[in-house]
């Protein structure tokens, strides 16, 4: 089960090149690691490989707008693209966008598909190492002049509410190699002293990197 070569094609050449826009956070390793965890849970779960390659590539393409609307903008951006119907008919263009629409991480409802699911799984790219690089990543692009402190203060609020025992985060595939990793993450959090500690290293390598 692969990817038509012809839609590869496209995708490489006129929508993963927009992702440099975007910073490092939501940048184009990003986009390229949710791709690879969706073809993998496609290959789990049967479903169309072509459909899944198509949502993963689109799936931030948001992020040119407001980030708090970026998943209903990245729906519209790929309703919107005619080049798609040469691969994909109108009805699978509809779960397309709404698989868009439901990837987000604080989205209030179940994904309607289960197209949904898998990008909002791999989009939940949880190894530990690449969940507390974007976050420090995002915190320098966003408030730049912000010092250290306040940097940490963020960077810890952000991994309570999303990524603790009692965050907002939701998996969608029973027995994705999510499971584990969301685990793993959740033990750092809830030691303090450790979470700043790689907080402390990411936060140093980060901002040695744009010298």
């Amino acid at each position: 089960m692969e990817v038509n070569l012809d839609l590869m094609s496209f995708v490489e050449t006129s929508i993963l090149p927009r992702y440099t826009a975007f910073g490092r956070s939501h940048g184009l390793s990003h986009v390229q690691r949710v791709i690879a965890n969706s073809l993998e849970l496609a290959r789990r779960t049967g479903a169309d490989i072509n459909m899944v390659y198509a949502i993963a590539a689109y799936h931030d393409l948001g992020m040119s707008g407001p980030r708090a609307i970026h998943h209903i903008t990245g729906g519209k951006i790929l309703a919107a693209d005619a080049r798609l119907k040469k691969w994909f008919s109108p009805e699978q263009i509809t779960i397309m966008r709404e698989a868009v629409e439901d990837h987000r991480a604080s989205a209030s409802h179940e994904p309607r598909s289960i197209y949904g699911k898998i990008v909002a799984e791999a989009d939940r790219d949880l190894d530990p190492e690449v969940v507390f690089r974007r976050a420090v990543e995002f915190g320098l692009e966003r408030d730049p002049d912000k010092d250290r402190e306040w940097q940490w203060q963020r960077f810890d609020r952000h991994m309570e509410e999303k990524y603790s025992a009692r965050g907002y985060i939701r998996l969608w595939i029973p027995n994705s190699p999510n499971e584990e990793k969301l685990k793993r993450v959740r033990d750092i959090i809830a030691d303090k002293p450790r979470l700043r500690e790689v907080f402390n290293r990411l936060f140093d390598e980060e901002n040695s990197s744009k010298r």
